[in-house]
């Protein structure tokens, strides 16, 4: 348990990791343009005024298994495992205006990565076409960036937040291929979040709720459906430095996928329950928080199942003081 005497404003710059948009990706390659797991403990934190960096490494290895079919690269992809390693640097300012008696956030990322996907047979074009047995395809590229904005609250020991984050398709997309980390079309993606934290006995339990929507993707004619997440989290904090706890998302795709590159109303679902460990260190003078998250996924309908993990790096680069008025 920890002393009632700690100081709130301390605790929750210590523990706050820097709120991580999700990396974007495209359901027409089997996974959600929301990167599930992104979220996490202190999900609805907003941390004081200033500028922070955060820098996610991913890492993801699964394979779609039972003769499956993926629409992905303008082909239909059978038999298909892979794995991704992905840098997502990201910079967050908050605004020390008061807006709606809360804050403001805003984000900007540029994922940079590998992927290698791995295909018993692709088909050529929508309906099939011509075969091609044992592929394997490598790509180390820059991704799409992301700009995010957000406004938070906080009442007590809760705090709520709303925002959204959109991909701009501006990244090195190879078109025709299996593997891709641009995805060559907009999207955006709105959320809500909600923590409940008490410093005293150290319990944080986050929630957040979002729906993704996309744009078609110009080189595949193919249009990802709406797509439903839900992220939580139920962390223990032992002391200032140290926490652990259980983390996990469900994802539904509500909507079809459309387009002239479509073969059929493509949809997915998958669920994932892990664990985390969360570390914060000074130093000199800044606070440096470390977090770790692992995710298993289960119960998957018409996308990969695999394995994920995070590694999260977050500091302030500058915080803004409050200005104060002297006495008269």
């Amino acid at each position: 348990m920890m002393r009632s005497g700690l100081n709130r404003k301390i605790f929750l710059a210590a523990v706050t990791a820097v709120v991580a948009p999700g990396l974007a990706q495209a359901a027409e390659g089997g996974a959600g343009f929301y990167l599930l797991g992104s979220k996490g403990p202190a999900a609805a934190i907003t941390p004081p005024a200033g500028v922070y960096f955060q820098n996610d490494f991913y890492y993801y290895s699964g394979d779609l298994g039972g003769g499956r079919q993926l629409p992905t690269g303008g082909r239909l992809a059978v038999g298909v495992e892979g794995k991704a390693a992905i840098e997502i640097p990201t910079v967050i300012w908050i605004l020390p205006e008061e807006v709606a008696g809360g804050h403001i956030g805003l984000s900007g990322s540029l994922p940079v990565g590998w992927k290698e996907t791995d295909a018993d047979v692709t088909l050529a074009g929508p309906l099939g076409g011509t075969a091609t047995g044992g592929v394997t395809d490598t790509v180390f590229t820059v991704g799409d960036p992301l700009a995010g904005a957000f406004i938070g609250w906080e009442a007590g020991n809760f705090h709520w937040q709303v925002g959204t984050l959109v991909n701009i398709p501006i990244g090195d997309y190879q078109k025709g291929e299996i593997s891709n980390i641009a995805f060559h079309h907009w999207g955006a993606d709105v959320y809500a979040a909600g923590t409940w934290l008490d410093p005293n006995i150290g319990l944080d339990l986050s929630g957040v709720v979002g729906m993704t929507f996309n744009a078609e993707n110009p080189a595949t004619d193919y249009r990802t459906g709406n797509e439903f997440h839900f992220e939580w989290a139920a962390v223990q904090h032992f002391n200032q430095q140290f926490d652990a706890g259980l983390v996990g998302y469900y994802y539904d795709q509500v909507t079809g996928d459309s387009g002239a590159g479509a073969r059929g109303a493509f949809k997915g679902r998958v669920a994932a329950i892990g664990a985390t460990i969360g570390y914060t260190f000074m130093a000199g003078e800044l606070p440096v928080s470390a977090r770790i998250k692992y995710f298993h996924e289960f119960a998957v309908e018409n996308r990969a199942e695999g394995d994920s993990v995070f590694l999260t790096i977050s500091m302030p680069l500058s915080i803004t003081k409050p200005t104060t008025v002297a006495a008269q």
